[in-house]
């Protein structure tokens, strides 16, 4: 009896253990095994390249991917690795909800590397499902985002080392990447005096790599180049449209409208501020605020003659900013009117935060440019909560500009949300979807800013701080903003990584064409499957602008903002669009020979200039705000550039 007793016991100790025993070792399926560069940070801190081994296996079950890693990753791979599985899986038009993925990743150190990696798992989990041989000679560094391109990745020269170290002889890098720029330093004593000169060196590392080790760097796009380099077989690219439309003339009447009123807004102010008893000092600060709205105002009536429609809304919010910061301001004559007014834009929140939420989404259309609108009333709340910091620490200007800025936002919301309504489709979207959607986003772009900051410290920005702004919004329930801000954190770091120390106009000007070819794709693939993406449409309108505007005036930062742009246009263009599943397991090519490498005539031709330098100072990459731009005085910092309806 004891004897049976302690045999049970044993049991049930081990019993718990049993399923995730079960997890890791699949009994059927398919294994993939490749190496992937990483980079390392030594104990004094410089990076180097080093190996991973990548173990993945695919096996029928329910949806879950399994990641181990050791020694532990500084950069949680998890979010980069269910990515990896999403991907494969729309690339393949497969229900991986009926597969499990397991990657087992090892390295002789401690690596940074999670979304780098992404390219590598995606490429191993699609052989898996096919049953594709990997060819062991192949390595890739790149992260894949949610469209299947091959995002940009930092630590190229080290990691191409760490190829050649393990023996490869073909290293993919993401497409535009191949110029590297690195700091070198000499030190030379004079006189007991030493002297220490930092150089910024461009390096072309298709050149270098081939010179060096005999090892062949291509760039490529997406994942369609990245399986056909591994294993020699090609997965047929969806087809973009041959005609794509990007035409906003859907808000050309809210764009007449808004600039009539916004201009007898300003009439209206102008007037107020003459008649007005203000001092000096006041009447020419607040004269000069009017003075730039006129500037903005004429700048909207261009965009409405040049049939851009969305660009004349955004320049009237900006002018609306200003115009109502001066309108209030001349209303205060003590503190009892600055909280009247802060109160006043409470109610215009509260009002557009009802007829959002009471909207009942049906479509695809309508489920983004609602949840724009939802993510416009979450920014107005957090402009009225700096108000009213400002109000209590006494600073009345700043909490009436503040004020001001909230009410025009909450005004925006409800016109997206009314924009969303001309678009309703037959078909009830539940919120649940942008939970959903909106999780994902924040684990990935967290990934991103993580692995950013561990390479480069805080050198984009501070993204962490969008990041954590995106977890508060959703926890509190407001996944529309969460998604939004996530998104947009992962834009901006995207841009910064593809733009990192580069300064040269056409090189830059390059990189904005191509991802403007990606936004107009992923625009005309929206369009195909029924959808009007009119977010990713406005914002593809309004990077133009800004392209334009950099042609005019030869401003980098103009082409920056104009790429952040093109770059929600084509990520928005693809939110809540539903990739195609197959129902039936796909047949198993089980062939046992190694592919071939095949290196098509001129795959390792420089895709740019290669002509671009760095001065000293310039490896901050992006401007500390992005979406802000020179500005009058304090009252106008970051109230004109970049600030999108």
């Amino acid at each position: 009896m004891k004897r049976t007793a302690a045999v049970l016991l044993i049991a049930l100790l081990i019993l718990p253990f049993a399923g995730f025993a079960a997890a890791q070792c699949p009994g059927e399926g398919h294994t993939v095994v490749l190496k992937a560069p990483a980079v390392s940070k030594t104990s004094n801190g410089e990076l180097i390249g080093v190996a991973t081994d990548f173990v993945i296996t695919v096996a029928p079950g329910t949806g879950h991917v399994y990641v181990e890693t050791w020694p532990l990753a500084e950069v949680d791979m998890q979010a980069s690795a269910r990515l990896a599985a999403q991907i494969a899986g729309k690339v393949l038009g497969v229900d991986m909800n009926k597969y499990d993925v397991f990657i087992q990743i090892k390295a002789d150190s401690p690596i940074i590397g999670g979304p780098s990696a992404g390219g590598t798992m995606t490429v191993g989990i699609i052989a898996a499902l096919k049953g594709w041989k990997v060819n062991p000679k192949v390595m890739m560094t790149g992260m894949i985002n949610p469209d299947g391109t091959i995002g940009p990745v930092g630590g190229i020269l080290e990691k191409a080392s760490a190829a050649h170290g393990v023996g490869a002889n073909v290293f993919l890098i993401p497409e535009g990447q191949r110029v590297q720029y690195v700091q070198e330093t000499q030190k030379k004593e004079i006189g007991g005096i030493v002297e220490i000169n930092t150089q910024t060196k461009k390096v072309d590392v298709v050149d270098y790599a081939k010179e060096r080790w005999g090892l062949t760097v291509i760039e490529i796009k997406d994942i369609y180049d990245a399986v056909y380099y591994f294993t020699g077989r090609r997965i047929p690219r969806p087809e973009a449209p041959s005609y794509v439309s990007v035409d906003t003339s859907f808000l050309r009447d809210d764009a007449l409208s808004d600039y009539d009123n916004t201009t007898a807004y300003y009439r209206e102010t102008l007037q107020k501020l003459k008649d007005s008893d203000v001092s000096y000092a006041t009447y020419t600060t607040l004269m000069e605020a009017l003075n730039q709205a006129s500037v903005v105002l004429n700048q909207s009536k261009e965009a409405i003659d040049d049939g851009m429609y969305y660009t004349a809304l955004s320049k009237d919010f900006q002018a609306r900013i200003m115009i109502r910061h001066v309108d209030w301001y001349l209303d205060v004559k003590s503190q009892d009117d600055v909280q009247r007014l802060l109160k006043i834009a409470g109610s215009q929140i509260n009002a557009s935060e009802s007829t959002v939420s009471g909207i009942t989404i049906k479509g695809v259309t309508m489920l983004q440019a609602v949840a724009a609108a939802e993510e416009r009333v979450e920014q107005a709340k957090g402009l009225l909560d700096e108000a009213w910091k400002y109000y209590y620490s006494g600073d009345y200007w700043d909490a009436v500009g503040d004020a001001a800025y909230a009410y025009e936002r909450a005004k925006t919301a409800e016109l997206w949300a009314h924009l969303g309504e001309r678009f309703a489709g037959k078909d009830e979207i539940s919120r649940e979807v942008v939970k959903a959607t909106a999780r994902d986003y924040i684990d990935e772009s967290n990934l991103i800013v993580t692995y950013i900051e561990s390479m480069y410290g805080t050198v984009g920005g501070d993204l962490s701080q969008s990041i954590q702004q995106a977890e508060q919004y959703y926890e509190d329930g407001k996944y529309s903003a969460a998604l939004f801000t996530a998104m947009e954190a992962r834009v901006r770091a995207q841009v910064f990584l593809d733009t990192l120390g580069i300064d040269n106009r056409s090189v830059l000007i390059d990189k904005m064409k191509a991802m403007k070819d990606d936004a107009k794709t992923a625009i005309g693939v929206a369009q195909s499957q029924g959808v009007t993406p009119v977010l990713a449409m406005a914002y593809y309108e309004f990077a133009e602008s800004y392209e334009k505007s950099a042609e005019e005036n030869g401003s980098i930062e103009d082409l920056q903002t104009a790429m952040i742009f093109y770059q929600y246009a084509r990520e928005t263009a693809g939110l809540f669009l539903s990739a195609p599943s197959q129902q039936t397991p796909l047949p198993q090519d089980n062939s046992t020979d190694v592919p071939q490498i095949i290196i098509p005539p001129g795959a390792s031709t420089p895709t740019d200039g290669s002509t671009s330098t760095r001065s000293e100072g310039t490896s901050e990459g992006l401007p500390a705000a992005v979406l802000a731009a020179a500005a009058v005085g304090a009252f106008l910092v970051g109230a004109l550039v970049g600030r999108k309806l």
